[in-house]
């Protein structure tokens, strides 16, 4: 048995290596942004008129979005306005500033908030518009991250990510914990805790259902959960074990590996119930499946070549093309919606880094300077990803533009996060 199955199987059966670490369900996450990007908007986003009522400082949410994106550089214009009233966009644009958000909050008799905003183009002298939530105070993050896909969309031509989600794993004193939260690592809500392992979470393509495997059959389960409800049905419980859900972009099916016919194979399985159908016949390990954003691929990674690579195969069985070519170790593939990209984890001289390809050329670059770089996780934008790290001797959950010119550091209050995966655009709400 090799070094990638041996790694393999010390995943299945839950050999993790988890630092021993405290994380509580109301942890408040800290972004810290690093980097410079090549061309950013320079932005001011005043304090909101009546901010010091709300519990949630909207202006600094959405200036920690704003920069997190890579897209935006974030200026103070040291003035309070509302979104009645004109400012001077010409003292805006002598600091330097290209866009203006101004707005206000108000506390409602029946205590919910009345929150207001608009965006000014400071160069043009424009008024681009205005939105306005009506919220309690548990939903004033997630107006703050709707008010930055509000500002994203309207500087860039392009829709927002701000107030999707991503699902997280945590170990913390002998108790596993899979978490829900904002974009920014905020707001997390346990859907699942567990004294047994829990891994590979897998976000439906509607947002609404998280895939994952548990291990509290003590054996490795793949359980689908509505989000919402936190109801649940097994999907894979088949003999040996059920690992590495991946769900098909039309939500029908979930491609896994199973161990069921004695090697780990890759199969695919209706999320209604089934037999499951066999898609490789390989004679290594084939896992870590992951789709193609029109659902007619998938890639893969297997060490039928001796060595663990990535490869791609019709979505239906069929042969197999290799994909990485460069390094011996690499694994954790990741597509991006716009299918330009893949990312995935190079074992480069014992460090593990972040490598992102362009998939028309084949060209791939590491844009990570961290060495225990894990599961990386495409924004639904295609210009964001999430990933796992070690930072200062202690894991972290980062976020980093594609070339890794700005990255941001997600951490908790010495919390131990592991399996990231970033959720699809939520559905509009009325």
């Amino acid at each position: 048995m090799n070094s990638f199955q041996r790694s393999i199987w010390r995943t299945l059966w839950a050999v993790l290596l988890y630092a021993v670490a405290s994380l509580y369900a109301n942890a408040q996450f800290r972004v810290e942004v690093s980097g410079v990007g090549l061309t950013q908007v320079p932005i001011a986003v005043g304090s909101l008129r009546g901010e010091e009522v709300s519990p949630q400082k909207i202006s600094a949410i959405v200036q920690a979005d704003l920069e997190r994106s890579g897209q935006f550089r974030g200026l103070a214009s040291g003035k309070t306005a509302d979104e009645t009233e004109r400012p001077d966009l010409a003292a805006i644009r002598q600091l330097g500033a290209d866009a203006l958000l101004t707005g206000s909050i108000g506390k409602m008799a029946d205590g919910r908030y009345d929150v207001r905003v608009r965006l000014w183009d400071a160069v043009k002298g424009q008024d681009l518009g205005a939105m306005s939530y009506v919220v309690v105070a548990g939903d004033l993050r997630l107006a703050s991250h709707r008010i930055s896909d509000f500002i994203y969309e309207k500087i860039t031509g392009e829709r927002g990510i701000f107030s999707t989600r991503i699902a997280y794993v945590t170990k913390s004193s002998g108790r596993y914990n899979l978490w829900v939260a904002d974009s920014d690592g905020d707001n997390a809500q346990s859907a699942l805790a567990s004294p047994e392992p829990i891994i590979s979470p897998s976000w439906s393509p509607t947002g609404g259902q998280l895939a994952y495997v548990s291990f509290e059959s003590r054996k490795p389960v793949i359980y689908v959960h509505e989000v919402a409800s936190g109801k649940r049905r097994v999907v894979a419980n088949f003999r040996g074990s059920n690992s590495a859900p991946a769900w098909s972009p039309d939500g029908r099916s979930i491609a896994a590996t199973l161990s069921r016919d004695g090697g780990s194979q890759l199969f695919m399985i209706d999320t209604q119930g089934g037999e499951p159908r066999r898609l490789t016949q390989s004679s290594g390990i084939d896992t870590e499946p992951v789709f193609s954003p029109d659902g007619t691929a998938i890639y893969f990674v297997s060490d039928r070549g001796g060595s663990p690579q990535i490869y791609r195969m019709p979505a239906m069985g069929g042969p197999a093309n290799r994909v990485t070519f460069n390094g011996t170790y690499n694994i954790s593939p990741s597509l991006s919606p716009d299918g330009r990209w893949l990312a995935y984890v190079s074992r480069v001289g014992g460090a593990f880094k972040l490598y992102v390809m362009d998939l028309s050329t084949g060209n791939a670059s590491s844009i990570t300077d961290t060495t225990a770089d894990e599961r990386p996780s495409f924004a639904p934008n295609s210009r964001l990803l999430v990933y796992a790290t070690q930072q200062a001797g202690r894991e972290a959950l980062m976020t980093t533009t594609l070339d890794g010119r700005i990255k941001a550091r997600l951490s908790g209050q010495g919390g131990d996060l592991r399996e990231p995966h970033w959720g699809p655009y939520l559905k509009a709400q009325p």
